[in-house]
């Protein structure tokens, strides 16, 4: 599989995947940065395999999965680097908030796997997105206008 055939994979099973699924492409140490607020508790540091697929069962508390949509926008390749860009929509459980934020993501593939160091499993996944429209949405009541981009 080529790097952009992996990152590909990646956001497919984000898009649909079940926490397990997702996690399986993750070393058992992980380097995770997904930047966040205390309004948003499942968004901080996470170590291992383990805490990624818990990151996407407790997200999954927050917001509706089903709901969820991941729109990539550009794949920039080098070598065996990948910074993915696009949008995610998704809803807020507990007041129906619906917003769509960018965000861009940093892999690297080695041997046509996910990786950073070996075993081809994602050992370093750095997210970069708009948490401070996440945390708006998820504190909003659910009468609050929205200052995010709110599908339609």
């Amino acid at each position: 599989m080529t790097t952009r055939d992996v990152a590909e994979e990646l956001l497919a099973r984000m898009d649909g995947g079940t926490p397990e699924h997702i996690a399986e492409l993750f070393a058992p140490t992980v380097d995770w940065l997904a930047a966040g607020s205390p309004a948003v508790s499942w968004l901080r540091p996470r170590r291992t395999r383990a805490e990624v697929a818990e990151f996407f069962r407790e997200m999954a508390t927050y917001l509706v999965p089903e709901e969820r949509s991941v729109e990539p926008g550009h794949f920039l390749v080098d070598g065996e680097h990948a910074v993915v860009t696009g949008r995610v929509s998704q809803t807020v459980r507990s007041n129906g908030r619906a917003f769509t934020i960018p965000f861009a993501v940093h892999l690297t593939v080695r041997d046509g796997l996910v990786t950073t160091v070996r075993d081809g499993l994602v050992t370093r996944y750095h997210v970069y997105e708009d948490s401070y429209a996440v945390a708006e949405a998820v504190a909003a009541p659910a009468a609050w206008p929205s200052c995010v981009t709110l599908r339609s």
